[in-house]
């Protein structure tokens, strides 16, 4: 179970992205110490169904906000305004937060985003 918590903590917020119901689902697999081959199965199903969804205005927003998270308290003025400029903007066809984000995971190096499959694969 312990590999499979850490391979969550690497899809966490591109799951997210892409499906909050999968999100969702993924979280309830791990409520409770108890796990078996057929949760581990489950849990790569919800995983692999949920690149397959393309991401919505919502659940890139979501997403968004929650790594925003990692920045909010030490992001410049700058950087604030940026940030809600650009996700009052986004959508899936014109998202321009999604690098910008990539660029705060550069400048800052919060460890949690740079083992993520977000910060990884470079966006969803």
């Amino acid at each position: 179970m312990r590999n499979l918590q850490k391979d969550w903590a690497y899809h966490k917020y591109w799951v997210m992205g892409h499906s909050q119901a999968h999100y969702n689902a993924l979280r309830l697999l791990f409520k409770g110490n108890d796990w078996s081959e057929e949760k581990t199965q489950r849990y790569h199903q919800l995983i692999d169904e949920a690149g397959t969804i393309r991401p919505s205005k919502a659940t890139l927003t979501t997403s968004y906000q929650h790594m925003w998270g990692y920045f909010k308290k030490r992001a410049t003025d700058s950087e604030k305004e940026r940030y809600k400029l650009l996700i009052s903007q986004v959508t899936p066809e014109d998202d321009r937060l999604g690098p910008f984000l990539l660029e705060l995971i550069e400048t800052y190096q919060p460890p949690y985003l740079l083992h993520s499959k977000f910060y990884k694969e470079k966006g969803f």
